[in-house]
């Protein structure tokens, strides 16, 4: 299977990976860290960090604290706390971040709205 749950030593113990390969059509809500590599076709609400491997791809919408893209993302990112988009990293949507760093040849089509507030939200 291509969901896996497994202790590492990161700041919340627990982190979620959806391998390679792996296509989930539906929304996913986590508590912990996550990370994709596989293809999501719906929304996902993390309460920790999201990391979007160089060939993971979101066809939908993002919420979380933190995340770093290296894949690709169809739809509005909400992040509370810094978003960082590396160099590999295809955005086609709207960004609401707190903080926003974004590599040299990363690729963002969208508004960015930036906000010193705790929440990112509208």
């Amino acid at each position: 299977m291509g969901i896996k749950q497994k202790e590492e030593n990161t700041n919340s113990g627990l982190h979620n990976t959806l391998a390679a390969g792996t296509t989930v059509k539906g929304n996913i809500i986590t508590e912990t860290d996550f990370r994709l590599d596989g293809i999501i076709e719906g929304d996902v609400n993390c309460s920790g960090k999201i990391v979007i491997g160089p060939k993971g791809k979101v066809t939908g919408n993002i919420i979380s604290a933190n995340a770093e893209i290296l894949g690709e993302v169809e739809g509005t990112i909400r992040v509370s706390a810094k978003l960082v988009l590396k160099a590999t990293a295809v955005i086609k949507g709207d960004i609401i971040t707190q903080t926003l760093e974004i590599e040299p040849n990363a690729r963002f089509n969208g508004v960015c709205k930036m906000s010193g507030e705790e929440k990112a939200s509208k």
